[in-house]
């Protein structure tokens, strides 16, 4: 290639060698008049020495003294014409006259070859970013087409050392991957390891976080028994990314879990959270849906604040949205949450869920929403199959954009053998001297045709007749014994009309009372009280059942 006829082909170079020539011979011309001489008109002349135009560069020069990597190729199969210096440097020296493909090994193996039969036809640059070259450093390729002699294309390669910035956005990388990490780890470390198995629920969970492009969110769930048969279900979602959602998951979950002791109703639940969500952090909110399932109701009371519906299918398959009441997410105060209910009787199943599982960015959440609704219609088995087919429908994959959290829970329907470990009984308690012979004589006659054994039989006997004494003493009526089996426990629960929750205390010698549910507490497994909706109180214990031995 010659760089000299090459450079006077480019746009103006003649025009402006010929402005300069015509310079050249006036100035001459008026040198030989002898007027003045040139020491003397150069210190009589204000204007600034004469700069040398860029035409009046050598190409080769120029190019041979670029720090970047430049090359020049010509012709169909793109032989070599020309590198410059710091090409040879970083690669050795290059044959001309051959085809890129066997000259330029190094570009072909970049995958340059196809770039440079795009610009040879398109006339147009085309560029490669950040490729890392044999030599162990980074270059961006810039291939420009130029025109050559005799009407035969050229393309010239320019490599640009991008290194430093590869090497700078790869340690960006790595630290987010570590804090990605970190936080994955944190996040599922602060999820239960082991979901509760209540006796009357089959339930199983799964969480999904974010692709490596997604910073992991604040998605969580647990189950809490609650005692006397009941179990509260909880799932939601901090609102940002990264530790610090989940560290605000993390202790929003503790006081779930601390407030769910309290045997709260779902709203009041609710309530505490908001106030305790705006001190952990008054930037960032979260949803949540806080649901208690009580098997003699049937039904899943639940407040939510800001989250999506909970959908629960029946046993004949229709699947229904829990609706209204909700009310703002957790954080935002000023308002007054509220309990709902939905049915979820025996053969049911209820999911919760984070948004990750249906919203998408090109289309409507309540679309997405309604799509989850088809796919559990058609979604049986397991409550861990469910789970996972209804994130497989949802079409969540190992890079999928948010974190995803579901719950499932199912009321199976018992029957047979089964159903004969699972019973219940109730007794109404009109008040009287003869009510607490009655409720002993009721519970005896119960725990004896359920075949409890006789240490059994009689310690509930003894419970249930200190949990109507206590009744009768301090509650109003309308009141109520009920008792109930399932594989693993005996439970006996009195309600009344009177909201005043008992307490454990210590009774002195000469006191004749308050010493009722310490007996209970000291014989029963665990036991407790708690408020009921309508106004009252329910004061309840449970036994233990001894394991089957084969």
């Amino acid at each position: 290639m010659n760089f000299t006829r090459w450079s006077a082909r480019l746009p103006g170079t003649q025009r402006r060698a010929a402005a300069r020539a015509e310079h050249t011979v006036t100035t001459t011309d008026r040198r030989s008049e002898g007027s003045v001489p040139a020491a003397r008109a150069e210190q009589l002349t204000d204007e600034p020495p004469p700069v040398p135009a860029v035409d009046e560069l050598p190409v080769r020069e120029v190019l041979d003294r670029v720090p970047a990597l430049v090359a020049l190729v010509h012709g169909p199969d793109h032989r070599l014409a020309y590198v410059n210096d710091a090409y040879t440097a970083a690669f050795g020296a290059r044959p001309t006259g051959e085809p890129a493909a066997e000259a330029l090994p190094e570009l072909r193996d970049l995958g340059l070859m196809p770039l440079l039969d795009q610009a040879a036809r398109s006339g147009r640059p085309r560029t490669l970013k950040s490729r890392k070259a044999p030599d162990g450093r980074s270059y961006t390729f810039t291939c420009t087409p130029v025109a050559e002699s005799g009407g035969e294309d050229a393309v010239l390669v320019f490599a640009t050392d991008v290194t430093d910035h590869a090497e700078a956005a790869e340690r960006l990388r790595a630290s987010e991957r570590r804090q990605r990490e970190t936080a994955v780890t944190l996040q599922r470390s602060l999820l239960p390891q082991e979901l509760e198995q209540p006796d009357d629920l089959r339930i199983a969970a799964t969480y999904q976080p974010g692709g490596t492009e997604a910073a992991v969110g604040g998605d969580w769930y647990d189950v809490i028994t609650l005692g006397g048969g009941r179990t509260a279900l909880v799932i939601g979602d901090v609102m940002g990314r990264g530790v610090r959602a989940a560290a605000v998951m993390g202790q929003l979950r503790t006081a779930v879990r601390a407030y769910a002791r309290l045997d709260l109703p779902p709203h009041e639940v609710l309530q505490l959270l908001d106030g305790l969500a705006a001190e952990i952090d008054a930037n960032q909110i979260a949803t949540c849906v806080y649901a208690v399932h009580d098997p003699n109701e049937g039904r899943l009371v639940y407040a939510s604040a800001g989250h999506l519906p909970i959908l629960v299918r029946d046993e004949t398959g229709t699947v229904q949205r829990a609706d209204e009441p909700t009310g703002p997410p957790l954080g935002t105060g000023g308002w007054i949450h509220a309990s709902g209910s939905i049915p979820l009787g025996p053969g049911s199943t209820a999911v919760l869920y984070t948004d990750g599982l249906v919203e998408r960015r090109n289309e409507d959440l309540d679309e997405g929403i309604a799509s989850l609704e088809r796919a559990l219609v058609g979604a049986t088995g397991t409550p861990q199959v469910i789970c996972d087919r209804l994130v497989r429908s949802a079409g969540v994959t190992a890079d999928h954009d948010d974190d995803v959290a579901v719950l499932v829970l199912q009321h199976p329907h018992r029957t047979g053998a089964d159903g004969d470990l699972f019973r219940n009984a109730a007794l109404e308690l009109l008040g009287g001297v003869e009510a607490a012979p009655r409720a002993r004589a009721f519970a005896s006659g119960v725990l004896t045709s359920w075949r409890f054994p006789p240490d059994l039989h009689d310690l509930g006997v003894l419970a249930t007749s200190e949990l109507v004494a206590n009744s009768l003493q301090h509650g109003t009526p309308p009141m109520r014994l009920r008792l109930r089996r399932t594989d693993r426990r005996l439970i006996i629960e009195v309600t009344d009309g009177d909201d005043h929750l008992p307490r454990r205390r210590r009774a002195e010698p000469g006191d004749e009372s308050g010493r009722g549910i310490a007996i209970v507490a000291t014989i029963a497994s665990h036991w407790g009280s708690r408020r009921t909706p309508g106004g009252g109180k329910a004061v309840w214990c449970e036994f233990v059942l001894p394991r089957a031995t084969d």
